[in-house]
């Protein structure tokens, strides 16, 4: 069973940056495609971006598009979020996923397990 721990999150203002992280262990991580959701208070899960098993293909949710990049590091079993041009909107606690396959999933049907997510607040 993989384990998925995330951290990076806070307070920062709008327009201001941060950088997730998503640590994994506990499967061969290379061979499986990431991704990272998020849920506001109130509202339900939602996805935010994905990247394959190699880092060659990426997607995004239209909202996070030309200000979030996904990236992974399969030396160091670890994903990324940077998240540029934060907006009041993005304030979620966000949570890393592991997919069931090396493919690209924008969505939690392809998910396999979840980290416990980590608190991004955007200030206005």
């Amino acid at each position: 069973q993989v384990q998925l721990v995330e951290s990076g999150g806070g307070l920062v203002q709008a327009g201001g940056s941060l950088r997730l992280s998503c640590a994994a262990s506990g499967r061969t991580f290379a061979r499986y495609a990431l991704g990272w959701f998020r849920q506001a208070p109130g509202k339900e899960r939602e996805f935010v971006a994905g990247i394959n098993w190699s880092g060659g293909r990426t997607s995004y949710a239209d909202s996070v598009k030309g200000r979030f990049t996904i990236s992974r590091d399969n030396a160091k079993n670890t994903v990324y979020l940077q998240m540029n041009s934060l907006k009041p909107e993005d304030t979620s606690v966000y949570y890393c996923a592991v997919g069931l396959t090396g493919g690209l999933f924008s969505g939690s049907n392809g998910v396999d397990d979840w980290g416990k997510g980590t608190l991004v607040t955007v200030s206005s």
